[in-house]
């Protein structure tokens, strides 16, 4: 997050959070849209990037087609300065010459008056922490994906967001954008929007009645034990840790020559501790459960249980925990099975070309970033969905960007397309796959008091204890 590098002491010192907004109701009027002391509603927002590593490279650029940025925030000295210089190279093309401000405590950039919008780009340990101050500060939100590390964590944002009455977008792209250069059908013909596609043919009850769901999101890597190292200049461990316990910085003596970083527990690694991060269970399952959950019509529900069919960990577990401090230990392979209560079955798996695969008693589709096939899809030719299909889907709103969507709800004060409440439920499912392969056992869930039943031990795992100075508090 920035390059005053402010020593733990000052952090701890410096107020945890701007005193909370108003209650408002979700949707209000533009008028209301903007911070005390801001300009008209009429004008562009102004931004403050927090976190600006490799993924920011997409946001952050993305978001100053619609606003004006005047900070940026890393833990990273490194991250920062190449954030700012990034911003002042896009502004400058632009025409517009603004004082770039750089932050390395992500509260100095909440307490600025004149900023509008956060975008949030860090580790995904670090994701509510940082939405629920700055939804206290007074600020609409996009956060990366997934936005929790556990199950209340989402009901804590849920909380705030009511109180403050803000706008809130979470970074599933898959929602609004996606076609890629590669995108084509099985004819090798353009397409676009082939999520969109997807949940629409399911909607329209071209599949039938569903059966079965297959989210094939990828294997995890591994790693040997790593050794102690000296830590990069520049970068801020003890915040980059945050909630998460103290523990060494470790890292592979060499990286390999495919790798752009090497074996570490930070930045594009930092995914594969539980420490951090879900592993592929909330990186990439955060995007597909979340189409899968939306197409199926369980994106405001929850599944009844959640069972680990198989799962390997690089390390032993007790209690749910990793016996080794000094290796990855996310599961690297796995097939989690969850039943919903209209009997679906909704796999999350490792193994597969990575996609949805959709099954009905009709018909079946395919569908992933590349590709979109499957015999609803042929029938489509001779059969189209309605022309106001995916507008339905998209809540009224023009198929556009995702970023574009967001901003264009910071007018309008309306949910996203990609809110923070079916995200929620979506990443529940995850993260309950995950507590099953960890403690190795069936988890029953209920979906209406959002509590694992009758297992303490489980029940105890939607939450995590946050180092003293970090807790997140709604």
């Amino acid at each position: 997050m920035n390059n005053d590098s402010a020593s733990r002491r000052e952090f701890l010192k410096t107020t945890a959070a701007v005193a909370s907004v108003a209650s408002t109701p979700y949707f209000y009027s533009t008028s209301h849209a903007q911070n005390a002391g801001s300009k008209s509603a009429n004008d562009r927002p102004i931004i403050g990037c927090i976190g600006t590593g490799d993924r920011w490279n997409a946001v952050g650029p993305q978001a100053l087609n619609h606003a004006d940025c005047v900070a940026v925030c890393d833990v990273d000295a490194d991250h920062a300065s190449k954030g700012k210089e990034k911003v002042e190279e896009i502004q400058k093309k632009s025409g517009k010459v603004r004082k770039v401000e750089v932050y390395e405590d992500y509260r100095k950039l909440l307490d600025r008056k004149d900023i509008d919008v956060v975008t949030i780009v860090t580790p995904d340990h670090w994701h509510s922490k940082i939405a629920i101050d700055a939804l206290k500060a007074g600020k609409d939100v996009y956060c990366e994906k997934p936005l929790t590390l556990t199950i209340d964590e989402g009901k804590q944002i849920i909380k705030v967001l009511k109180e403050t009455g803000r706008v809130f977008q979470v970074g599933t792209q898959q929602r609004s954008e996606f076609s890629t250069k590669d995108s084509k059908d099985k004819d090798g013909k353009k397409f676009d929007k082939q999520f969109l596609t997807a949940v629409a043919l399911v909607h329209a009850g071209r599949l039938g009645k569903i059966r079965r769901v297959e989210c094939r999101i990828g294997t995890a890597p591994t790693s040997p034990a790593l050794s102690k190292a000296t830590l990069p200049s520049g970068l801020n461990w003890d915040m980059w840790l945050g909630q998460a316990p103290m523990t060494d910085y470790v890292m592979a003596p060499s990286k390999d020559e495919n790798a752009k970083y090497p074996l570490s527990r930070v930045h594009y690694e930092f995914r594969w501790w539980y420490e951090y991060s879900g592993g592929k269970m909330t990186d990439w399952g955060a995007h597909h459960v979340d189409i899968a959950s939306w197409a199926i019509g369980v994106d405001n529900t929850g599944p009844k249980s959640v069972e680990g069919i198989f799962a390997d960990h690089p390390c032993e577990f007790v209690k749910g925990m990793p016996t080794r401090s000094d290796m990855y230990n996310v599961a690297s392979r796995f097939d989690v099975k969850c039943l919903y209560a209209n009997d679906i079955e909704l796999h999350i798996l490792s193994d597969g070309k990575n996609g949805i695969l959709i099954s009905g008693d009709k018909n079946d589709l395919f569908v992933s970033r590349e590709s979109l096939y499957g015999s609803a899809v042929d029938e489509m030719a001779s059969k189209p969905l309605p022309e106001d299909a995916l507008t339905k889907l998209y809540k009224g709103k023009t198929l556009g960007g995702h970023m574009a969507n967001f901003f264009d709800c910071i007018k309008t004060r309306e949910q996203p397309i990609s809110d923070v409440y079916t995200h929620h439920r979506a990443m529940t499912t995850c993260h309950l796959a995950n507590i099953a392969i960890r403690l190795g056992r069936k988890i029953n869930w209920d979906p209406v008091t959002e509590q694992i039943v009758g297992d303490d031990e489980a029940n105890a795992m939607q939450k995590r204890i946050a180092r003293p100075g970090y807790e997140v508090k709604a």
